[in-house]
């Protein structure tokens, strides 16, 4: 089985950074890439009133992959360390991302994006080769 997180802001819509989103689906795949169950778990962490980091509470979950519009480096850092594979995505909706999973059209995230606290993620770096989106 395979287990793939997604930051949303519902459940569905994917989100475009990752700490901040309101919700995660965590999606289980069988060995062919079939969806088994989504299940959407609340952003519960300290960029919501809680204590922990959205990374340490998402790696208690053992991804596989992780896929994201947008990162911090640390985050990033983090799951890789862990051996979770960080994809890159602009698609819309999980059904388009879990698509995109199945048929290898992503692209595997080699930098984070740095900003602080009060900065909007506009400028963030989006691709492995540090090409932003204008």
């Amino acid at each position: 089985m395979l287990r793939i997180i997604v930051p949303t802001l519902d459940g569905s819509t994917i989100s475009s950074h990752f700490g901040r989103a309101p919700y995660f689906a965590v999606v289980d795949l069988d060995e062919n890439g079939n969806i088994i169950k989504i299940d959407k778990l609340q952003n519960r962490s300290d960029h919501f009133g809680g204590s922990e980091k959205p990374k340490d509470v998402l790696l208690t979950l053992n991804p596989t992959a992780l896929i994201v519009q947008q990162i911090g480096p640390g985050a990033l850092e983090a799951f890789e360390r862990a051996g979770v594979t960080v994809f890159r995505t602009d698609t819309l909706t999980i059904e388009e991302v879990i698509k995109d999973y199945r048929d290898d059209k992503l692209e595997k995230l080699t930098e984070g994006c740095f900003h602080s606290k009060q900065e909007a993620h506009h400028g963030c770096s989006h691709s492995s080769n540090g090409e932003g989106r204008s």
